[in-house]
């Protein structure tokens, strides 16, 4: 009881370490992130391609609006996982960011230079009282260079490099799975496939055209691009991962007899 009511008393300030060395609010954060949707990042030997699964929890739920992927410059995208509300503060932050670069220095923001800056920002709420951590991972991917960057930013402010991860629900499982199946020298619509077939892992291996969004940026054209639904719709359909209309009453009258 002693000790519940010590974990308490450091749950309440963000800038107080516990006698173990850790900072309980950054750490309820990275909770916040792992009970958002998936979003998933592959770098290719000529792009980076972006993917997240954004589900409608409504049939009335226009697709359009749900934001999952975000493009922060020509050459920059970002999917993101956690409280969607703080992903478009990061974004708006990462796109100024981006314009002053361009403004001060007459050239596009490199992906590391922007990712850093993103988790500078971060870092600084984890050691300010009066404010909570932000409660949501980024993944940043473009172009530097003429070379593919993919990055991640944690609630704690550092970032990391990655050849492909995810992040958000089911995250241990599908890095499992893109530990075992991605290869260095992919290309861009190899990746895309390798995306698709990452968050299909917890769907039955199956998924809707409508309810996952896939962006690319490559080399030869190093301007941000999201998939149209006919597209993902094919990929999905020769991979064989497209959900049919059995499957999906089948869903709804699992959904029925659980309500």
């Amino acid at each position: 009881m002693q000790g519940q009511s010590q974990q308490q008393a450091y749950d309440r300030g963000i800038t107080i370490f516990s006698p173990d060395g850790r900072l309980y609010q950054v750490e309820y954060a990275r909770e916040a992130v792992k009970r958002g949707t998936a979003s998933v990042g592959v770098r290719a030997e000529d792009g980076v391609v972006l993917a997240a699964d954004k589900r409608a929890r409504s049939p009335l739920m226009e697709p359009e609006s749900i934001e999952k992927l975000h493009k922060a410059d020509d050459h920059v995208g970002v999917a993101s996982a956690g409280h969607v509300a703080d992903a478009r503060q990061l974004i708006d932050f990462a796109r100024r960011q981006a314009q002053i670069n361009q403004l001060r220095y007459g050239e596009p923001v490199g992906i590391e230079t922007l990712t850093k800056n993103i988790t500078d920002h971060i870092q600084q709420y984890t050691q300010v009282g009066g404010a909570r951590p932000f409660g949501v991972a980024l993944i940043v991917g473009g172009i530097e260079d003429g070379e593919p960057r993919l990055f991640e930013t944690d609630p704690s402010g550092t970032p990391y490099e990655w050849q492909a991860l995810s992040i958000g629900s089911d995250r241990n499982d599908l890095r499992d799975y893109l530990e075992a199946e991605y290869e260095e020298g992919v290309s861009t619509d190899e990746a895309v496939g390798l995306a698709l077939d990452t968050l299909a892992q917890p769907n039955d291996g199956e998924l809707e055209p409508d309810g996952v969004g896939v962006a690319t940026i490559t080399v030869d054209d190093p301007e941000y691009g999201e998939l149209s639904a006919d597209d993902i719709e094919g990929v999905l359909d020769e991979r064989d991962l497209l959900a049919t209309d059995e499957d999906e009453d089948a869903a709804d009258d699992a959904e029925s007899d659980e309500e």
